[in-house]
């Protein structure tokens, strides 16, 4: 008899997509040349999720906020720094092999919860876009509860609003350091690369077929 999880995704990266260098390629072509450069560039324009686009995962700033700040930071005219803001919520598509995992899991019987770094104005977009209360039972966004990952309290909110331990949550990631964070708490945590990997190691642990 297969025990049923609560099996927690991780958004960007997951079940939408976000590389940044290739993102990055695409929206300032002038700026960035290919996906070396982008890496380059993402790190000055991300500060891999500290600092000011930290603050706007979390909801302390709003997008004008860090949209100046970075081009003060930076030296990035502001208007092209505006235009990475707005290109986000395009950058985010379904993956639609994790979709059918999604699927597969539900049919299996878990519950399924998320939870992500997403600044307000992207968490609204995906809401609106995608019928993610078929997907899921419920969820967490940074933006809305003022802390992000891979900090405890967020994994903490997380468990009160499932109503679950943490040993019985299977979360599935794609940055090490919010595996690490989750683990450290007593979860079991996956290192997200693909939906075809994520379900061998979910197929592991006999979660699903």
């Amino acid at each position: 008899m297969m025990e049923k999880q609560n099996i927690v995704f991780d958004f960007g990266g997951v079940l939408f997509r976000w590389h940044p260098p290739s993102f990055l390629a695409r929206v300032w072509p002038q700026r960035v040349a290919d996906d070396v450069a982008g890496a380059e560039v993402a790190a000055q324009f991300f500060e891999n999720y500290g600092g000011d686009w930290g603050a706007f995962d979390q909801g302390l700033i709003d997008a004008p906020t860090v949209v100046q700040r970075i081009a003060q930071r930076t030296g990035w005219p502001a208007e092209a720094v505006q235009q990475v803001v707005d290109a986000v919520p395009g950058e985010l598509q379904l993956r639609s092999d994790t979709v059918t995992l999604i699927e597969d899991l539900k049919r299996a019987g878990h519950r399924l919860f998320y939870l992500s770094n997403m600044p307000e104005p992207y968490a609204d977009h995906l809401e609106r876009s995608h019928p993610l209360g078929d997907w899921f039972e419920s969820g967490v966004f940074s933006g809305r509860v003022k802390h992000c990952k891979p900090g405890a309290e967020i994994f903490r909110l997380a468990l009160e609003r499932f109503g679950a331990a943490p040993a019985s949550c299977v979360f599935l990631d794609d940055h090490p350091a919010n595996i690490e964070a989750a683990k450290a708490l007593g979860w079991q945590a996956l290192l997200f690369s693909d939906a075809a990997a994520a379900r061998q190691q979910l197929r592991a642990l006999g979660l699903v077929v």
